[in-house]
């Protein structure tokens, strides 16, 4: 049910939930995100505040729910995401919950990566995306390979049904083969034949997850955070595994924490059927993707 109320007592409660992000060291954009999203309200709309002279807004939400989903971000650092159930990633607009990892903007690069990485984006070939989550990179993968079959695999029943939906949502289901399993369980009849693996491990070292934000620490899925002692349990089981499935000349990307870029080049040197092995930053210059090929 939704209902309108003023612009005048809108624009006092954007005033004060930015004052409360400063507070709390919270993005004061998180504020007009909120807003556009439980809102009819565009981004012109709120940058410009022309909505304070509106006798009526109309809320998506009644105006108590809205007012107590904004006090559970302040209180209990719930992701904003996470309570208005959306993220957008790419050109995509996301559900997301609990259950999957918010997709960030830093990891969007991961699909251009990928696209440079093939001489001919237009060709058929098999793609995985291993940890798919909400399920954005086999939708980014999906629509940057029009012509590529893409396989999506995840140990949470849970999340395979929010990627399903966000395929579904997107246009992309007919494009997009899901399977629910641990890494290359559900893969086994693809050996030697997969053009591309790109995975979004799970990296963070286990003692630093407590020292997360609580955004993250509270709230995000422990499963999709925790890498092990040194963080790097899941990017090495791949480094290891990954040339029994991918053809001659496949190509391996994965996500990292910045800082663990040599550590993976070493693993994956040292595994002996890798080449063309590469750091990559992201769009703020931190090391955030290794890339490599198999012989």
């Amino acid at each position: 049910m939704s209902e309108t109320i003023s612009g005048w007592q809108l624009g006092e409660w954007l005033e004060k939930a930015k004052a409360d992000c400063l507070a709390l060291g919270i993005s004061i954009h998180e504020v007009d995100w909120f807003l556009q999203e439980l809102s009819h309200l565009d981004r012109l709309a709120l940058r410009l505040q022309t909505f304070k002279q509106q006798p009526s807004v109309s809320l998506q939400v009644p105006w108590s729910e809205f007012t107590q989903l904004w006090q559970r971000r302040l209180t209990e650092r719930i992701p904003v995401q996470y309570l208005v159930g959306v993220a957008h990633w790419r050109h995509f607009t996301l559900k997301v919950s609990p259950a999957v990892l918010i997709p960030r903007p830093e990891t969007e690069l991961i699909i251009d990566l990928a696209k440079s990485a093939v001489e001919n984006p237009d060709s058929e070939g098999i793609w995985v995306d291993l940890g798919t989550g909400s399920g954005a990179i086999a939708l980014g993968l999906a629509d940057c390979f029009p012509h590529a079959t893409i396989h999506a695999v995840d140990t949470s029943l849970d999340a395979l049904a929010i990627a399903q939906y966000n395929a579904q949502t997107t246009g992309f289901a007919d494009r997009i083969q899901f399977h629910h399993g641990s890494w290359w369980q559900p893969l086994e009849g693809l050996q030697g034949q997969l053009t591309g693996m790109v995975s979004n491990p799970p990296y963070i070292p286990s003692g630093l997850i407590p020292t997360l934000q609580p955004e993250v620490a509270q709230h995000e899925p422990t499963l999709a955070l925790d890498g092990g002692d040194d963080g790097l349990d899941c990017i090495r089981y791949l480094v290891e595994t990954a040339p029994r499935y991918l053809r001659s000349g496949g190509v391996w990307i994965v996500e990292m924490m910045a800082g663990q870029g040599e550590a993976v080049a070493e693993l994956l040197q040292a595994q002996g059927g890798y080449s063309g092995i590469k750091i990559m930053s992201d769009l703020a210059g931190f090391d955030r993707f290794v890339m490599a090929y198999l012989k």
